[in-house]
């Protein structure tokens, strides 16, 4: 895996779950359990406040040594200075992403479950594919289902592999064996207090660490 990217929770922000008077201890917490990398996402609030709010987490992370990416906005990936950004399959090329962001940002594309998206995805030059929903999920419940077996089956791409949707402390350890090197989290790991996210962010770290083979062996 490259760029920064390594095995592990894949921490992804969302407006009710992280509102601003609590997004950054939020994430902080997140980081200091073992977050791998961040994913700002936010699209109903005014550009002044994403601008702060993207600034702010990219500080944190920059401290942390952990990549931030953007969701969906380029232009504020780049604004910011952030590792890169996620896109979904109506956001925008890749290629223009990458005219943008430059060579060594992270782009990863929403490839649903669908192999011949990923595909796509690596001959535009994606550096990390995302599959899901896997599981019932409150911030995509219209998204199709995916089984585990594409994940399985995208590893003849040779990217890194990302599941999403639904996904917990309880229900990560088959995607890990089915394939996924991160696994992209929203509801299962941010609410509450920053003493149980950093416990669920904790208890992903273990899932990986027994359950990944590359987890514990230097970039």
């Amino acid at each position: 895996m490259s760029k920064g990217l390594r095995p592990g929770l894949y921490a992804i922000t969302d407006s009710v779950l992280t509102p601003p008077e609590t997004l950054i201890e939020s994430v902080e917490a997140a980081l200091r359990g073992g977050a791998v990398m961040v994913q700002y996402r936010e699209k109903s609030a005014p550009m002044a406040e994403r601008i702060s709010q993207a600034v702010s987490l990219q500080a944190v992370c920059r401290n942390a040594g952990v990549p931030l990416l953007i969701n969906d906005d380029p232009d504020l990936a780049k604004r910011v200075g952030a590792a890169g950004v996620h896109m979904g399959q109506t956001d925008g090329s890749v290629a223009a992403a990458r005219r943008l962001l430059g060579d060594e940002a992270i782009i990863g594309i929403t490839c649903h479950a669908d192999l011949a998206l990923a595909q796509a995805a690596l001959g535009a030059g994606a550096d990390y594919l995302a599959f899901g929903r896997f599981y019932t999920s409150s911030t995509k419940p219209g998204a199709p289902a995916a089984p585990p077996g594409v994940l399985t089956d995208a590893k003849r791409f040779g990217l890194p592999i990302t599941a999403i949707g639904g996904v917990t402390t309880d229900n990560g350890e088959p995607l890990i064996r089915a394939g996924a090197d991160m696994l992209a989290v929203v509801g299962g790991l941010f609410g509450g207090d920053t003493t149980d996210i950093e416990m669920r962010a904790k208890a992903f770290k273990r899932l990986f660490a027994s359950h990944h083979p590359l987890f514990s062996l230097p970039e």
